[in-house]
């Protein structure tokens, strides 16, 4: 995709939460450094100094790096940090496991925030395509051209009815904000288990009249085999995160989207000729709707089960009751 010469006049600033950087991360790095966009600082929130190696990145040209513990990292607050570092037009975040797929990531990107909805909207946000790692499961594999199809588009609030929760579907996995929306909206929600990027899409969608776009051309790398255990946890947390919500996520059709999506997982398999991973996937999704179940009731567990269930244990430190 060629960058317009007009496009080039907005500044780009890439921000990345990091925590025990690997050689994964090395190559997130080496291939930020070869976008055909340029990138103006790529500005890193680091976990725990102990764990960041600082011979092996300052060869990096404008990598600037600030660190914070354990227990003050937030999905929000922490991206949020990152933010308020950045002085460009346009801010990326993306998170230390994902890899651009070419050099028009940046590009494409920019690109999609600059388009409009149907009724003049603005793009708030414009998120990534992610493809599956060469040791990616099938169903997994699946999964991702379900959530990431290989056809871009724009969200807004006319689309509820048809989308549902899709309509705020986003993720900082990779995913463009316009800076200056960013900024008049107050960032990403400061404590927030999981899920700030959706929580800040639902209220630009809802409440500020804007725009999300998907940008299949934007592509990174970037998948899990998590088991049935981490799939719980994981869905657990999301439902904490809605359940806080309930000004965007009140009403809004979920589960049956899930449910879409096993049917068709399942017949996916089938015409693989791979039935008997079937099993293996309703199990897992049985998983996944117990988490979801369990956090959407969280303010009535034990904290001790809540300690066992959540992937985020060191948010619970930080919140009351």
């Amino acid at each position: 995709m060629a960058v317009e010469t007009i496009e080039k006049n907005r500044t780009v600033d890439v921000i990345i939460p990091v925590y025990k950087p690997d050689s994964v991360f090395e190559t997130l790095l080496e291939r930020l450094g070869k976008q055909n966009y340029p990138i103006r600082r790529i500005i890193i929130m680091n976990t725990e100094q102990s764990f960041w190696k600082e011979d092996i990145y300052e060869t990096v040209p404008n990598l600037e790096v600030h660190h914070v513990t354990k227990n003050e990292f937030d999905h929000g607050g922490t991206r949020n940090q990152g933010a308020s570092y950045s002085e460009a037009d346009i801010m990326v975040f993306m998170t230390d496991d994902a890899i651009p797929a070419d050099r028009e990531l940046i590009g494409a990107l920019v690109k999609g925030l600059s388009q409009k909805g149907p009724s003049g909207e603005y793009v708030a946000a414009a998120y990534a395509r992610q493809l599956p790692n060469r040791d990616c499961a099938p169903a997994e594999k699946y999964t991702r051209s379900f959530n990431y199809p290989a056809e871009s588009y724009v969200k807004t609030k006319g689309d509820l009815e048809e989308l549902g929760i899709k309509t705020f579907f986003a993720s900082n996995v990779c995913c463009a904000y316009d800076r200056k929306l960013f900024l008049e909206a107050g960032g990403f929600t400061n404590q927030t288990i999981f899920n700030e990027d959706m929580i800040y899409a639902g209220n630009a969608v809802l409440y500020r009249g804007q725009a999300i776009a998907y940008v299949a051309e934007a592509r990174v790398i970037h998948s899990h085999n998590y088991g049935c255990s981490a799939q719980l946890k994981r869905n657990f947390d999301l439902a904490v995160s809605q359940t806080d919500h309930p000004e965007v996520f009140d009403g809004i059709r979920s589960e049956s989207e899930g449910i879409r999506l096993v049917k068709k997982t399942c017949k996916w398999l089938v015409e693989q000729k791979k039935p008997w991973l079937i099993p293996g996937v309703i199990v897992k999704s049985g998983f996944k709707y117990l988490g979801y179940l369990m956090g959407k009731r969280y303010r009535k567990l034990p904290r001790w089960v809540i300690m066992k269930i959540t992937m985020n244990r060191e948010y619970w430190g930080k919140v009351s009751g």
